[in-house]
């Protein structure tokens, strides 16, 4: 019987997110063309197996895997393109890129944030930079932290697309022993709910570092969810269930685990760090400090009562101290 011919996955991406969906990948029959933007961890990585500065304990099978610093060519040489580089970075990767290299493929941003300046989700940029058809663009959702799956530990991801047969292939691609899988239409739901729950996060953490409790928190969250309902229902109207994974779980991780960057890099504001300094010191992305800009930007329109993000913002951009501007949230959550 002829063996099946792998397929040609690429992943866009060095940090721990794309180390992990690499790994998960892998799981499976395909060829998997990693992009990372760093020659000498490109060069590494095909030496000793590792990603250097990302999860080094996972090893990368190089025998599906081969890295590279050359984008338009792991693009081009594969059929489904995963994109995991912060929303704030894709832009001066991608600017070069020709839309043909796009034809025919499935996109797939594994990436919670929203492109700066443009106010834009992942999926509505590379459709309208790229003209890639919305049928052909999907959204990796859920709570699923890079460094659990590096563990190998019970993990659940949610695969977003208008085209539900699209979304399911990529839910079983992403299906192995210690990942659990699920496809939905909801596709702007989970986008924008992924971006909000990293403002939540920053609450959470900024709280944390004023030294407020697992009682305060829990009601942040909740108004979060509710804050999240109200944008949703205006931004894009649909019958969803927010307390599914995709939508309540990520929330939660995203919001209390010790992995979480958004939770981390808010909890360095809340003790004292100035937004230079917390960026500065920390290794990774914490996409919630653009996202909160483009929320609010977005929410100039459409005037939803959203005072856990506005009160972020305030604290982040509008250097108000984190201690006042919390003291003045807690009249407006119920």
């Amino acid at each position: 019987m002829a063996k099946r011919k792998p397929i040609n996955i690429a992943v866009i991406g060095g940090g721990s997110w794309a180390t992990a969906l690499v790994k998960i990948l892998s799981e499976h029959n395909v060829k998997v063309r990693w992009w990372l933007k760093n020659k000498d961890n490109v060069k590494y990585i095909i030496k000793y197996r590792h990603n250097p500065s990302y999860l080094s304990d996972i090893q990368i099978n190089t025998f599906k895997v081969v890295p590279s610093f050359l984008l338009p060519v792991v693009i081009k040489r594969s059929d489904i393109v995963i994109i995991a580089i912060p929303a704030a970075f894709i832009k001066d990767e991608f600017n070069s890129l020709k839309p043909s290299l796009f034809d025919g493929k499935v996109i797939v941003s594994a990436v919670k944030g929203m492109i700066p300046d443009e106010n834009l989700l992942v999926t509505d940029y590379i459709q309208k930079e790229f003209n890639v058809s919305p049928e052909n663009l999907c959204v990796i959702a859920g709570p699923c932290h890079a460094e659990e799956v590096a563990q190998e530990r019970q993990s659940f991801l949610t695969i977003a697309c208008q085209d539900i047969a699209n979304a399911k292939t990529i839910a079983k691609l992403l299906k192995c022993r210690y990942i659990y899988t699920t496809a939905i239409n909801d596709i702007y739901g989970v986008e924008y709910c992924a971006v909000i729950k990293n403002i939540v996060a920053l609450a959470c953490g900024i709280t944390h570092g004023l030294n407020y409790g697992d009682n305060f928190q829990a009601v942040l969250v909740s108004n979060a969810l509710q804050e999240i309902r109200r944008f949703l229902d205006v931004i894009n109207p649909l019958d969803r269930d927010l307390s599914a994974s995709a939508y309540l779980g990520d929330l939660v991780v995203t919001a209390y685990s010790q992995f979480s960057r958004n939770r981390t890099f808010g909890n360095m504001i809340g003790r004292g760090y100035s937004v230079k300094s917390a960026q500065m010191e920390m290794n990774m992305v914490a996409e919630g400090y653009y996202a909160v800009k483009s929320i609010h930007e977005i929410n100039q329109q459409h005037k939803v009562d959203m005072p856990v993000s506005a009160a972020v913002y305030q604290i982040l951009y509008e250097k108000i101290a984190p201690a006042v501007e919390i003291k003045l949230l807690i009249d407006k959550l119920k």
